[in-house]
C-alpha cells in the first residue's frame, strides 16, 4: 500500500481534490475532480469557518495587538487557509475578505502596525515592522491578489524595507533598527530578524512573477542557513493554516523552525537538491517517512494526512538542477551564542 489510497480515504473533500490534482495530476474534466469541487463547500473545515465571517468581509479574533490589528490577523489567517485549499478571487466571502483587507491598508501601501494597550504607554515604539505588511500580503497573495495593484504597491514598500544584506530586520525603533531576539537570529545578517524575513520571503513565494526574483532568492538564502531541524515541529505550519495549532504572536509567529515550510518556499523559489542544505533537509523529511510514505504529526494525529499531502507536494517539485545560486556558508545555529570568560 502506498500514500495514494489512504490520503483518498480522507473524510475531507478539499484534501482529495487537492490530491488528485496536485500529485496525481487528475485534469479539470476529470469526474472525480468535477465532483469533489461540488461538494467542497461542504468540507466543515471550509463550512464553520465561512459561518463566522462578519459582513464586512472579516473574521473576529478575541485579543492580540490592538482592536484594528486583531481583524486583519484574523482575516489574513482565514484567508491562507482558503488559499491554501484552493479557493480564489471567484468566491465571494474571499472577495468580501480581500476588500477588508484592502480597506486597512495605508497609502504608501503598508498595513498599521499592530499595537497593544501597554505599547501605546510607552513614548518610543516601533515606528516600522516588516511583518505588518508581510502577514496581510502573504495571505492575498496565497488566495490571489497578488497582481493586485494594491497588492503591488504593498510588495514595493515591503521590498524597500530590506537591508543591504537582503534579510528583513525587527524594526525600527526610535530611528534606529532593533536587534531581534537570538530565537530570530540568523546566522550572517547583524540586523536580519528570521520571523520578518520569513513573512516577506512567504509573500513573495506566493507572487507568480516575484517568487524566484533576487529578493525572494536571497531571502531564501540567508533562512537556509539556520541550520536546525526538528521532528517535533515538521508540518507546524500546515496544522496552524488548518486552524488545528495556534496561529497567535507577531515575533514569536516562526519561533518553531518547521522543515516543511522550508521546502515549500524551496519549491516556489526554486532552491535545487544541488545546495547541501536543501539536499540536508531532504533527507531529514525522508528520514521520518513512515512505511507507507505518510509522516505523523503527533501532537495532532488529525492532520496527519494533510501534513503528508504537503510535504509529498514540496518533495516531488522541488528542482535538482536549476540556476539556483546560494552564496552562504553552512552554520550550525546558535541562538545564543556562548561568550569566552574573561578570566
Amino acid at each position: 500500500m502506498t500514500w495514494a489510497p489512504l490520503l483518498l480515504a480522507d473524510p475531507s473533500p478539499n484534501l482529495r481534490l487537492l490530491v488528485l490534482r496536485e500529485l496525481l495530476a487528475r485534469p479539470a474534466a476529470d469526474a472525480e475532480v468535477c465532483e469533489l469541487e461540488a461538494v467542497r463547500e461542504q468540507d466543515p473545515i471550509v463550512r464553520d469557518l465561512l459561518a463566522v465571517q462578519d459582513a464586512d468581509g472579516s473574521w473576529p479574533a478575541s485579543s492580540g495587538g490592538g482592536e484594528a490589528w486583531r481583524g486583519i490577523r484574523a482575516t489574513a489567517q482565514a484567508l491562507m487557509r482558503l488559499g491554501y485549499l484552493g479557493f480564489g478571487p471567484e468566491h465571494p466571502a474571499l472577495r468580501r475578505a480581500a476588500e477588508f483587507l484592502f480597506s486597512q491598508q495605508e497609502p504608501d501601501g503598508s498595513w498599521p502596525l499592530p499595537k497593544s494597550k501597554a505599547e501605546r504607554e510607552f513614548r518610543e515604539t516601533y515606528s516600522m515592522i516588516p511583518l505588518q505588511t508581510a502577514m496581510p500580503l502573504r495571505a492575498l497573495a496565497a488566495a490571489g491578489y497578488a497582481h493586485d495593484p494594491r497588492a503591488e504597491r504593498a510588495y514595493e514598500w515591503l521590498l524597500a524595507q530590506r537591508l543591504p544584506d537582503g534579510a528583513w530586520p525587527s524594526g525600527v525603533k526610535a530611528g534606529q533598527h532593533v536587534f531581534p531576539g537570538g530565537y530570530r537570529r540568523l546566522a550572517h545578517s547583524r540586523f536580519g530578524c528570521r520571523t520578518n524575513t520569513t513573512f516577506a520571503v512567504s509573500a513573495l513565494a506566493f507572487h507568480p512573477g516575484r517568487q524566484q526574483s533576487p529578493a525572494a532568492r536571497r531571502g531564501l538564502d540567508l533562512l537556509l542557513a539556520h541550520e536546525s531541524l526538528q521532528a517535533h515541529t515538521l508540518g507546524y505550519e500546515v496544522a496552524r493554516t488548518l486552524g488545528v495549532e495556534s496561529a497567535g504572536g507577531y515575533f514569536t509567529y516562526f519561533a518553531r523552525y518547521d522543515a516543511g515550510l522550508m521546502l515549500d518556499l524551496c519549491r516556489r523559489i526554486g532552491a535545487s537538491l544541488e545546495d547541501a542544505r536543501v539536499a540536508a533537509m531532504v533527507g531529514f523529511v525522508k528520514g521520518l517517512q513512515g512505511a507507507y510514505g505518510m509522516w505523523d504529526y503527533a501532537a495532532h494525529p488529525e492532520v496527519s494526512r494533510w501534513v503528508s499531502f504537503d510535504l509529498l507536494r514540496a518533495l516531488s517539485q522541488i528542482d535538482r538542477d536549476s540556476d539556483w545560486v546560494s552564496l552562504e556558508p553552512r552554520t550550525p545555529f546558535q541562538p545564543y551564542p556562548k561568550r569566552p570568560r574573561r578570566y
